[in-house]
């Protein structure tokens, strides 16, 4: 199974709400209301379940609106409070309608405004507009907190149904609250949808010797993309690289692990995943070809690098001295990993990634070995001085 450093067990039993527990009680259980089928696969000892199907049967039995009870949306709300519980972003239930969304995500193409988001400090965060979408054109910003979404409060607000209320179809609009680091009052922006095709990569001569890769997504064909850019860099007069990872909110982790292999040399450590002692931490080595080992590499990051961004980045840092370039990356460092259900499926955080040196990447992100910030005045003006600074240092480099 592919694992997602991004933005995401099979449930054998119905319920897990906070403290609705049993613990150690023998109790009888009321029985599950007629057509509900309990396996009670998988029951965890010492944990009685006759609560649930005791406010189970006193909803349905009291409630006054009888055409609302449905059976079907019940157990949904069932289980996404049994994820909610948690208390993890990234620990969500999705029915079969949102798992399709999700699925079309790392595919490659969605109808929506292209952003990407994550939660920081409980706030609904922007983590980075796609390059080329609605979002982008419209001017949202990394780290641009979206506090109401078509006039509704995001606060407490899960990542996937954010999703739900912000994606549609192509030509429609939704209008984003947002509040901005700096701003006094926030801001509304109305975007119409469109379709949304997550861009890979970009290469270019920067200088007669300097090549500048701009990796956008870690999706499922970026590692083919990657090669065929490498190849050609290798091809070209280029001896010196920058790899710009700013605004980009990761994808699979395999496809880090496939790009940092043409950097550094084989069997090093790119990331470990810590399983919080749960089993023992696993550690992920390059495999590549080492093809561009030999080039000095300056990585840029900033708010809108996050997971496998992170995890590219630290592997390059801590393996090989490649200096971080622009501001701190967002701290997007948990593994999930996806379970299909009989209907539906559970994206669930399973570990969290560290850097080869053992740093901690979730809630921290990097640091940048050089701090230089990006204005508005600079992105107005088609300034970039992150740019600058990096091709700065490259020229120094032998």
């Amino acid at each position: 199974m592919k694992k997602l450093a991004v933005f995401f067990l099979v449930l054998l039993v119905f319920g897990a709400f906070g403290a609705g527990f049993y613990f150690g009680k023998s109790l009888i259980s009321p029985s599950p209301p007629e057509g509900v089928i309990n396996t009670e696969i998988g029951k965890p000892e010492g944990v009685d379940f006759s609560l649930f199907w005791e406010a189970w049967n006193t909803l349905e039995k009291n409630f006054v609106d009888r055409d609302k009870i449905d059976y079907r949306e019940m157990l949904y709300g069932a289980i996404k409070g049994l994820a909610g519980s948690l208390e993890d972003p990234y620990t969500v239930f999705m029915p079969p309608e949102d798992a399709k969304v999700f699925k079309e995500d790392v595919s490659g193409e969605f109808q929506g405004v292209g952003i990407e988001m994550g939660m920081r400090n409980g706030q609904l965060t922007v983590i980075a507009p796609l390059e080329g979408t609605p979002a982008d054109r419209a001017g949202f910003k990394a780290g641009d907190k979206i506090i109401k979404v078509d006039g509704q409060d995001t606060q407490g607000i899960t990542i996937d149904e954010a999703v739900k209320l912000i994606r549609g179809p192509r030509g429609t609009e939704v209008t984003l609250t947002v509040l901005r680091e700096g701003w006094s009052e926030v801001k509304d922006f109305t975007i119409v949808r469109d379709v949304i095709e997550i861009p890979v990569l970009t290469w270019e001569m920067k200088d007669p010797n300097i090549a500048y890769i701009k990796l956008y997504h870690f999706s499922s064909t970026a590692s083919s993309a990657f090669s065929k850019a490498a190849l050609e860099i290798l091809n070209s007069k280029a001896e010196k690289i920058v790899l710009d990872l700013r605004n980009n909110p990761g994808g699979y982790l395999e496809v880090a692990q496939d790009i940092a292999g043409w950097f550094l040399e084989k069997e090093d450590v790119v990331t470990v995943e810590d399983f919080g002692g749960k089993q023992e931490a696993e550690v992920y080595k390059a495999k590549g070809n080492e093809k561009l080992l030999s080039y000095p590499t300056v990585v840029l990051i900033n708010q809108g690098s996050a997971s496998a961004s992170e995890i590219l980045a630290g592997a390059l840092r801590d393996n090989r001295g490649i200096k971080l370039v622009g501001e701190k990356s967002f701290g997007k460092g948990s593994v999930q990993e996806l379970e299909e259900l009989s209907e539906g499926s559970l994206k669930i955080t399973i570990a969290k990634w560290l850097t080869p040196n053992g740093a901690l990447i979730a809630e921290k992100g990097l640091e940048p070995d050089v701090k230089v910030e990006m204005t508005e005045e600079d992105i107005e003006a088609g300034r970039d001085p992150q740019l600058d600074k990096a091709i700065e240092i490259l020229k120094t480099l032998r």
